[in-house]
C-alpha cells in the first residue's frame, strides 16, 4: 500500500490551484466587469452629449437661411431711412420693418442665435471673414474697421461669420517712397 498522506497532499496541491485559479479567474472576470460598464457608462454619456447637440442645434439650418431674412430686413431699414423726402408713410413704413426685424431678432435669440459684436474688435478668423484690408490710421492693425455683413452664433458654434474690413498700417515701403518724393 501507498502511503496515506500521498493521497491527502495531491488533493490539498489540488484544492490550492482550483483556489489559486479560481481567484485569477474571479479577478480577471471582474476587471472585464468593471471596463464593461465603464464602456456602457461612456457610451451613455456619448448618447446624452448627441441628444443634447441634436436639441440645440436642431434649427442650424432654418436659423441660417432666416438670416437671409434679417438682411433684407435691415437694408429695408436702411433704404427707408435715407429715402428723401421724410413722409409719414415712409416714416410708418420703416418703424413697421423694425419692429419685425427687432421680432425675429428676439425669437432668434430665444433659441440661442445671437449677433457677434465685430466692429472696434480685434480680427478673429474664428468669428470673422475678410473681405478686404484697408489702411486706417486711426486704429491698430488687425482691427474690424467696418461690417459688411453681420455674423452669428448658435450656443457656442459659429452659425454665419462676420463679413469685414480689417484694418491695416501703410506699406512701409510706400511711405518711404512717398517720403523719398519730397
Amino acid at each position: 500500500m501507498g502511503n496515506p498522506h500521498s493521497i491527502e497532499d495531491e488533493s490539498v496541491s489540488t484544492e490550492a490551484v482550483d483556489v489559486g485559479t479560481l481567484l485569477t479567474e474571479n479577478a480577471s472576470l471582474r476587471d472585464r466587469l468593471l471596463r464593461a460598464l465603464a464602456e456602457a457608462e461612456n457610451t451613455r454619456r456619448q448618447a446624452d452629449r448627441a441628444i443634447n447637440d441634436a436639441r440645440k442645434f436642431a434649427i442650424t439650418e432654418f436659423a441660417r437661411e432666416l438670416l437671409i431674412v434679417v438682411d433684407n430686413l435691415q437694408r429695408t431699414v436702411v433704404a427707408g431711412e435715407g429715402q428723401e423726402p421724410q413722409t409719414a408713410e415712409n416714416l410708418a413704413l420703416v418703424e413697421g420693418v423694425q419692429a419685425t426685424l427687432r421680432f425675429l431678432m428676439q425669437t432668434l435669440q430665444r433659441f440661442g442665435v445671437r449677433r457677434i459684436e465685430a466692429l472696434g474688435q480685434n480680427f478673429d478668423p474664428n468669428l470673422h471673414e475678410a473681405v478686404a484690408q484697408e489702411v486706417d490710421l486711426s486704429q491698430p492693425s488687425g482691427t474690424v474697421t467696418r461690417v459688411v455683413e453681420e455674423g452669428y452664433m448658435i450656443h457656442d458654434r459659429l452659425l454665419r461669420p462676420a463679413r469685414v474690413f480689417v484694418s491695416k498700417q501703410p506699406d512701409s515701403a510706400a511711405t518711404d517712397e512717398d517720403s523719398d518724393s519730397e
